[in-house]
């Protein structure tokens, strides 16, 4: 069927002689309605030929007038779906064969693979009418899907991306999505997850034992029943089971957090709509196209103030404390799936929607095993039959700087590729031990991996040894290299080595801080020098010792440590991330071989310690037993936490941290307009010259600003004008060192770059001081970013010649 309107815009050469070109696509160009639109646009066209999925592509045959078929490629390359991403358009000539008609063939596979693994998306405007609609043959059907919206990575078994290779194999089509399917003018032309309620996945209440009590419709209803009278229902969603509470009421939020096992990370949220999180929250127009997204990720949002002068609070207003404690952010989510709109629509009111797994596992993905690790948390599991072959956490994203930054990357993002801009060995990158992501480079993009989590349990191990096994599965790829953090004691360290030894391919032992700023260079394409600001907790140094406050200097040949922050002892090790007050005694301990602290002991026992603890801990830290020595930014902030009594104990990674960030926005130190001028408090933070046994590398000295902050503390200051001062004082000290070194690109990295404040204002006063100053986008700031930085490392380490244990670009 030709459109006129395109058509008429084509005027046909003088020389009637038709031509006949492939055109092959690359990019984000398959389970994303690219076939049909190709259909479209030749039949438009009046052009003859086909089109068909390859491993890794599209690959086109048309023949017609030359001027329509470059009309046509020109559609291609400037106008394809909404959901595609073309990387390149490879054009060459071919004989004539006569074709008049367009037809789309069967997908070719076998061939060499590219990154085309599509992800999900949100339910798109149309579906979304369809299930409201009860003159549809969809009406409240909750599995409804297109070209445009729907499962895609989770349900995918191989590549090309066809239903055969999907988990949707096992429902065939009925007559009408068989019609519908071969239709050229149906939006589900070639959708390759469709479904209808004659055909598709069904839907089923369980009770705790697994045995069913609902189905269909009255099941989604008996579910919605239940969270209303305060139950825990397990529901099966896109990429895993998600454990849903009604969010205002406090009792089954905390029963929610007793049986989860977690005491106070904050639960993500889920509201009926936009208008229902304006009322609770403070949207940008940037957060609210983020939250409406195609890949609709949970969005922390700023809680609004109370409103006394408001009579009637909007449904959703009263969200139970215990959601968030004491944190004025909440993580916000629209509903993303056909089963979430009609859940929500049942309820109207704000549900918890956290991850169905106890803590620090991953989430469940089959239903018998969901009934077997969720017994004791869920009272109701929300089940249907559509298998989930991989899972995939909900990512999580927020606004800095304007600019959206993710902190968890997954659904609607993973495995999307990052298009590095050159050809790259095929790399296996194994991330390390904390938000552990995977990466494989195939060709001149990386694949990065979902989130896996933190390699602490048997059941992150195995989910991290399946991901792998599907990202080597999917393109089938000769792996050249691995690559793993330098920590020799990781797991993923260990299972690179062990892979190493199995396949005969080098093993490239890649420095953390290193990573997180190599990271960072991908995205944006940079080649270097670039100074790179890497703050974090923890990281394994060349030397030896724990690094985390680190300025080095990268590019592609390497890096050169060129400044850290003073180094102090942990007393206990790994226990101070879950004691910010061990980093407090560290840094008190480090303070007192300068000179006396006022009040010191004072200060020591505010930390919680008995004086049988302080005189266990002082001594390890005299000796140096189980005491590392650190330059971490992080547990550096930790300790101011702790030595302010906002936080001496932490039962999350970071709550500490977010703790001093937060002190700043309760005091309502960054609205300007209150503070007249008080933003500009700093206190000293110098950069000392390195001497003869600092090994070149300039030091900031935190201790005048630590003398100052106890100080302060002495005369009732605030803690929240404390924490801002401190946080102004880093920010002064990152612009000192970018002025020593001299170099105009400055990147920021690690996990304290998820920090608002601090990153919000280093991005300004770098600019102001005349840098170009690059934060992350695409991969998050923490560690679920380091193994895409590990990948472009160890494809420069070639060149060095080196063998295998070396650290790429350190001089040690």
């Amino acid at each position: 069927m030709r459109d006129a309107r395109l058509v008429d815009t084509v005027q046909d050469a003088p020389d009637p002689a038709r031509r006949r070109k492939a055109v092959r696509v690359t990019g984000t160009v398959q389970g994303v309605g690219f076939r049909p639109f190709v259909y479209l646009t030749a039949g438009a066209l009046g052009l003859g030929g086909w089109v068909r999925n390859e491993s890794g592509s599209v690959y086109i045959e048309v023949e017609g007038p030359p001027a329509r078929i470059e009309a046509f490629i020109e559609a291609l390359r400037h106008n394809p779906p909404p959901l595609a991403v073309v990387r390149e358009v490879t054009v060459w000539d071919l004989p004539c064969r006569g074709e008049t008609a367009f037809a789309i063939q069967d997908s070719l596979a076998g061939a060499s693979l590219s990154p085309v693994v599509p992800a999900e998306t949100a339910t798109c405007q149309a579906c979304l009418e369809e299930i409201r609609d009860p003159r549809q043959r969809r009406f409240r059907y909750p599995f409804t899907n297109c070209t445009r919206c729907g499962p895609r990575y989770s349900i995918i078994e191989a590549l090309p991306y066809d239903r055969t290779r999907t988990a949707m194999k096992a429902f065939p089509l009925c007559d009408q999505c068989r019609q519908e399917y071969h239709d050229p003018r149906d939006r589900r032309f070639h959708a390759e997850p469709i479904a209808c309620p004659r055909c598709g996945p069904r839907l089923e209440m369980w009770d705790p034992a697994g045995a069913c009590v609902a189905t269909g419709d009255e099941a989604l209803r008996r579910a919605a029943e239940a969270i209303r009278e305060g139950a825990i229902v397990a529901l099966k969603g896109l990429g895993g089971f998600q454990l849903l509470v009604d969010a205002r009421s406090e009792e089954a939020v905390r029963r929610l957090r007793e049986r989860k096992r977690r005491e106070a990370k904050p639960f993500a949220l889920m509201f009926p709509g936009p208008e229902v999180v304006k009322a609770v929250c403070r949207v940008s127009p940037e957060e609210e196209q983020l939250l409406s997204s195609p890949q609709a990720p949970i969005v922390l949002l700023l809680r609004r103030p109370p409103d006394p002068g408001r009579e009637e609070s909007l449904p959703g207003e009263a969200i139970a404390a215990c959601v968030a404690p004491g944190n004025p952010y909440l993580g916000v989510m629209l509903p993303y799936t056909p089963l979430h709109h009609l859940l929500m629509q049942e309820l109207g009111f704000p549900v918890v929607c956290t991850s169905g797994n106890l803590s620090e596992e991953p989430i469940c993905i089959d239903n018998a095993e969901a009934v077997r690790r969720l017994k004791g948390i869920a009272d109701l599991f929300l089940v249907h039959d559509r298998p989930i072959l991989r899972h995939v956490d909900d990512s999580v994203a927020s606004v800095m700087a304007g600019r959206p930054v993710l902190w968890r990357r997954a659904r609607g993002y993973a495995p999307l590729p990052v298009s590095v801009g050159r050809p790259l060995p095929a790399i296996l990158a194994v991330g390390g031990h904390l938000k552990n992501t995977v990466a494989l480079a195939v060709g001149s993009e990386v694949v990065v991996s979902q989130h896996i989590g933190d390699l602490e349990n048997a059941e992150a191990v195995a989910a991290f040894e399946r991901v792998v096994a599907d990202l080597l599965g999917f393109f089938r790829l000769e792996v050249e290299r691995v690559a793993c953090d330098l920590h020799p004691d990781y797991f993923s360290s260990r299972f690179a080595e062990q892979f190493s030894r199995e396949r005969g391919v080098p093993l490239v032992r890649v420095q953390h801080h290193h990573a997180h700023v190599a990271a960072c260079m991908a995205e944006h394409g940079l080649r270097g020098p670039v100074l790179g600001v890497a703050w974090d907790g923890t990281g394994y140094g060349t030397d030896g010792t724990v690094w985390g406050g680190e300025f080095l200097v990268v590019d592609e040949g390497g890096f050169r440590r060129v400044a850290h922050m003073r180094p102090f002892r942990l007393p206990g090790g790994d226990k101070a991330v879950r004691e910010p007050r061990r980093s407090a005694l560290g840094v008190l301990f480090e303070l007192e071989k300068a000179g006396p602290i006022p009040c010191s002991d004072t200060v020591a026992r505010n930390l919680g310690f008995s004086e049988a603890e302080v005189r266990v801990l002082e001594t390890m830290l005299r000796r140096g037993l189980n005491a590392p020595v650190t330059t971490s930014a992080g547990r550096l902030f930790d300790a101011l936490s702790a030595l302010l009594g906002l936080r001496t104990r932490s039962s999350f990674e970071g709550q500490a941290a977010m703790e001093l960030e937060f002190a700043i926005e309760r005091r309502g130190y960054t609205e300007a307009a209150a503070v007249s001028g008080l933003t500009e408090e700093a206190y000293p933070l110098p950069l000392v010259r390195p001497g003869a046994g600092e090994g070149g590398c300039w030091v900031a000295d935190w201790e005048p600003a630590l003398r100052g902050v106890i100080q302060d503390m002495q005369r009732g200051v605030p803690a929240g004008r404390i924490s801002l001062r401190f946080h102004n004082a880093l920010v002064a000290l990152m612009v000192a060192v970018a002025r020593e070194v001299g170099l105009e690109q400055v990147v920021l990295s690690g996990g304290c770059f998820q920090n608002r404040y601090l990153t919000e204002r280093a991005v300004s006063r770098l600019h102001q001081a005349g840098f170009s100053v690059y934060t992350h986008q695409t991969v998050p700031p923490n560690d679920g970013g380091i193994s895409l930085g590990q990948v472009l490392v160890a494809a420069g380490w070639q060149a060095s010649k080196e063998v295998d244990g070396h650290v790429p670009g350190d001089p040690g």
